[in-house]
């Protein structure tokens, strides 16, 4: 017969946890969230994936994801892919970067290009898909790598020199077997688009150089051209 004084305990254990994590003093949340990681108990887990939708300091929320990943990926993996549905952006991407760092297959199931994974690759909030882009590359099995990649360079061209170079960075590390993925762009109408997919083959062929130093080298490049056929 169950105890209802445990019952009673438990939820008052529970209300404390949520309390402490929605503390207004970020060492507070930082705190609760360390010791509900060292203790691991999977009851509290609904409770720390609920705050990762909410809570805006970047320190916390990485104390939460290593909270989580202390948990068992059965109970961790399937509630973290319900997020990737989430009307919430950085639900979705704290839960990205949470299975990211799991590295349960069934994350890149949850992701596979042709299925949830396209929306999110190409998100229309810049952070769920940088990362999309990292958790992706993180998941893939050695056999999808092409697909993703295929994927992955129809966001060439988007948005500021960061998101670029987290997009370029993604598919450099997917392997050098893989360059040819961007040879299609590297005729595209749009100058941005051309000016990308020429930076991040530089980035296949020299990585020590660095983003910015190629892609001031692909837009001098692409400038040159645009000026010979004028």
């Amino acid at each position: 017969m169950t105890n209802p004084h445990s019952i009673t305990q438990s939820r008052s254990d529970q209300e404390l946890v949520i309390a402490a994590l929605s503390s207004p003093n970020p060492q507070q949340r930082l705190q609760a969230a360390l010791s509900v990681g060292t203790t691991a108990e999977d009851r509290h887990l609904g409770a720390l994936i609920q705050r990762c939708r909410t809570e805006p300091d970047f320190f916390v929320r990485d104390m939460l994801t290593w909270a989580i990943t202390r948990m068992p990926a059965e109970a961790t993996v399937p509630l973290l892919i319900a997020e990737l549905s989430s009307e919430v952006p950085q639900a979705q991407s704290q839960a990205l970067h949470t299975l990211s760092k799991i590295g349960d297959p069934r994350g890149w199931e949850a992701m596979d290009p042709g299925t949830i994974g396209d929306g999110l690759i190409a998100h229309a909030d810049t952070e769920v898909a940088r990362s999309a882009w990292r958790a992706a590359v993180a998941l893939v099995p050695g056999d999808e790598r092409e697909k993703l990649a295929s994927s992955l360079v129809t966001q060439l061209g988007r948005g500021d020199v960061e998101t670029q170079k987290s997009l370029s960075r993604a598919i450099v590390s997917l392997g050098e077997d893989l360059v040819s993925v961007l040879d299609g762009r590297l005729q595209a109408e749009e100058e941005t688009v051309r000016t990308h997919a020429m930076a991040t083959r530089d980035m296949f062929t020299d990585p020590d150089a660095g983003f910015a130093h190629a892609l001031s080298e692909a837009k001098r490049v692409v400038a040159l051209g645009s000026e010979a056929s004028a």
